[in-house]
């Protein structure tokens, strides 16, 4: 099944552009009132943020597009890419939109946002889960050559595996229980965004004090119980910001919108009423 076909028909239509370099970007759509954007994390689809976009549908217009080499987006003109390449994928979707924009990032997909707001994008508030800030620089190349090598193998349970311990750094004991059967046959294929995703955080650098460029009004989210180090970015990350409100969910890890939607939903809609 394709990340297209994962979302349900009443979740907007889809549609696609041509970004900077000619990949082809592809997007959903839904509701109406100010517009929304928000990008996916690693190794997801259209389908990452929907069950967060479905409840804030209905107050907002809502943007998820899939970042290049995602499906149903096109593989990436570039390589190896960078996090500017994004930055220009969220520019060329913005100029489309026409207005400024509130941008929502998931993991990988916050750090995205993060980068779009340094680089000056018309870009209202942000919302960031989590951005694994602490996965960047030369401490990735290893994991990059055993991630090729598990690809030429078609080795894809192992790849999420080498992914989630070594560049997310998930306990072992939580590994083990993630780490559970088989892809199934329809499952799409993310090994070519992980590469590229890869390549971006490789290149990047951890100083999270760069970030205090980021004027614009920032809520910071994270689950109370996300292992480390991802508490402690988020504490630095937020004394960094200069305008940020920093919320944490009881009883919550990194998949918070995919387990309690309604509740990270209700919390960006209280934060943006207040934007």
């Amino acid at each position: 099944m394709s990340s297209e076909n994962q979302l349900p028909e009443s979740f907007g239509s889809f549609d696609s552009f041509e970004s900077f370099d000619g990949t082809v970007i592809g997007y959903r759509q839904v509701g109406s009132g100010e517009p929304v954007v928000m990008v996916q994390p690693s190794g997801g689809g259209l389908h990452s943020w929907q069950p967060v976009a479905e409840q804030l549908g209905g107050r907002f217009e809502v943007w998820t597009p899939a970042r290049r080499a995602y499906a149903p987006s096109g593989p990436s003109r570039r390589s190896p890419k960078r996090y500017a390449d994004e930055v220009a994928d969220l520019e060329a979707l913005i100029a489309k939109i026409g207005r400024p924009v509130h941008l929502a990032g998931m993991s990988y997909g916050a750090t995205v946002a993060l980068h779009a707001a340094a680089a000056g994008l018309p870009v209202r508030s942000l919302v960031l889960w989590e951005p694994p800030l602490y996965a960047a620089g030369e401490e990735l190349t290893p994991v990059m050559g055993e991630f090729e090598v598990l690809a030429a193998d078609g080795e894809r349970r192992k790849i999420d595996r080498l992914l989630a311990e070594k560049v997310a750094r998930v306990p072992g004991a939580l590994l083990d229980l993630l780490d559970a059967g088989e892809p199934a046959d329809d499952e799409p294929d993310e090994v070519p965004g992980w590469r590229h995703d890869l390549e971006s955080m490789a290149a990047d650098t951890a100083d999270i004090d760069r970030w205090s460029a980021a004027t614009i009004p920032t809520l910071l989210m994270g689950g109370a119980d996300t292992w480390e180090p991802m508490p402690a970015t988020l504490d630095r990350l937020a004394a960094a910001l200069p305008d940020v409100t920093f919320t944490s969910f009881p009883d919550q890890m990194h998949f918070a919108p995919s387990l309690v939607p309604e509740a990270v939903a209700a919390e960006i809609a209280r934060f943006l009423a207040r934007v």
